[in-house]
């Protein structure tokens, strides 16, 4: 099984391995894209003011420009633990034994905006840059980021795909076409039959979902066989729209 996780706008500041180096990266046929992403912000960073309004940043936001510029000789952190927020607060990858760690490793890759999806214990720099943005000399993210990310999830060739990403990161590499995935929603249940999708609880079940799986590294190779797990350690999987499932919480 193969989970695609979103990142997270907040990180780690920072960091303590080696300095970044794109060939350290999971699915190395991306690497023609990482390049053109980390030119584009590095140029970028060197006017503060243009950088600060491509990038939405506030005043208090501005020390993330430093971080761009210097992507190429940042320190780094493994990719699950740079991120924080809600989702991987949830799943706090940091208090996970070594096994689980492993696991996150094998069958973990978040989806980054500058650097496409990354293994769970890549190591990565900090940055700033979200899917929505628009850079200066590059075209947009989608047209980057979605046939080649297509391309190389299909040379990794999943038994099944579990999509965790929101719908602005799936945009940015649709899972390919012959290979069984399942995008998963998480919804509360209205009691009258209608379900709502949730926002915050929504990126904490996903953690904890993450998490739980980590810890039990379960061998599932259907959609079926996820939700027989899910039931075993008593979550409410069913199906939803076709091709997705739904975590109701």
């Amino acid at each position: 099984m193969l989970i695609l996780l979103p990142p997270s706008e907040t990180k780690r500041p920072g960091g303590q391995g080696r300095p970044f180096d794109l060939g350290a990266l999971a699915l190395p046929t991306l690497a023609p894209q990482r390049e053109a992403m980390i030119d584009a912000l590095v140029a970028l960073s060197a006017d503060e003011d243009a950088a600060a309004r491509v990038l939405k940043l506030s005043a208090r936001q501005r020390g993330d420009i430093a971080a761009n510029a210097a992507l190429r000789t940042a320190p780094t952190l493994p990719a699950v633990d740079r991120y924080t927020g809600v989702l991987f607060d949830a799943l706090d990858a940091g208090s996970l034994p070594t096994p689980a760690r492993r696991w996150l490793g094998a069958h973990v890759l978040i989806h980054s905006a500058p650097f496409g999806p990354v293994g769970a214990l890549d190591p990565l720099p900090a940055y700033r840059l979200s899917a929505g943005t628009s850079l200066p000399g590059v075209p947009a993210l989608r047209r980057v980021w979605a046939d080649a990310t297509t391309a190389a999830l299909a040379e990794l060739s999943p038994r099944i795909v579990l999509d965790l990403r929101s719908e602005a990161y799936a945009a940015l590499g649709p899972v390919p076409t012959g290979i069984p995935s399942v995008y998963l929603r998480v919804v509360s249940d209205g009691g009258d039959g209608t379900v709502r999708a949730l926002n915050h609880f929504n990126k904490h079940a996903k953690g904890d979902l993450v998490r739980r799986l980590a810890l039990e590294r379960p061998r599932i190779g259907t959609v079926a066989g996820f939700v027989r797990w899910a039931q075993s350690v008593e979550l409410e999987v069913r199906a939803g729209a076709t091709g997705e499932i739904d975590l109701v919480v």
